[in-house]
């Protein structure tokens, strides 16, 4: 693999790492390969650490490639808790407020999903790396300061639930780029007159590339520590 001229790899972000804590492993690990002081790398599209699943790696020159590679539709599996919600929308935080879910039919979960399919609005989490006055929304939210964020327009082209195992509602879910899947777990909560917190979330597709075709963070050394040379 050249790294220096570019490279493209497809990460299985474990649970708890940040997308930042994927590109400094990796980042570490190829400059100590190469023995070189610096190199880019950067990922096209963050997970939160919450999250699993898909991470698109850029590696030198390849960089230059993470605007057009974050633009595709992405696919996300993912379970919603019915009837407890978090301010932060998932569980990064605790537990605030319980909601009846008693009155909840399969027809009424069936019109509150297809509210969420086509071409909506959508409010982010006020947890969220959002600028608001030239500060991150979720430092001001978690100094305990009102965050008031706008709506933006977003796309989702399906979302199939599943409810075997309700109050727990599992999902695939089809949505564009700036989608917040913590808020559509919220919003679908509200949707159904009760409350919804997102509990599991992976990212399985992004851009036509498959979670299939990745490899974890330890292969990924194993690989780059394969590589004794920069190539020509």
């Amino acid at each position: 693999m050249n790294y220096e001229e570019g490279e493209t790899i497809l990460v299985d972000k474990p649970l708890h790492w940040t997308s930042f804590d994927v590109v400094n492993k990796l980042r570490w690990n190829i400059k100590q390969t190469l023995g070189v002081k610096k190199i880019k790398v950067g990922h096209a599209g963050t997970l939160d650490p919450l999250a699993t699943g898909l991470l698109i790696i850029c590696i030198g020159k390849h960089t230059k490639r993470i605007d057009e590679l974050m633009v595709g539709m992405k696919t996300y599996t993912g379970t919603i808790l019915l009837g407890k919600t978090t301010p932060s929308y998932d569980l990064e935080s605790e537990y605030d407020q319980e909601f009846p879910t008693e009155h909840i039919t399969p027809e009424l979960l069936d019109q509150a999903r297809l509210q969420f399919i086509g071409t909506i609005q959508q409010v982010p989490p006020i947890f969220s790396a959002k600028q608001v006055d030239g500060k991150r929304a979720y430092d001001l939210a978690r100094a305990g300061k009102a965050v008031e964020l706008k709506a933006n327009t977003i796309e989702i082209s399906s979302f199939e639930i599943s409810t075997e195992r309700f109050p727990e509602v599992d999902f695939i879910v089809s949505c564009s780029k700036g989608t917040y899947i913590r808020s559509i777990a919220s919003d679908f909560g509200k949707a159904l007159q009760s409350g919804g917190t997102l509990i599991s979330l992976r990212r399985t597709m992004s851009g036509g590339l498959s979670i299939e075709n990745a490899k974890s963070v330890e292969e990924w050394i194993e690989v780059i520590r394969g590589t004794s040379e920069i190539t020509t």
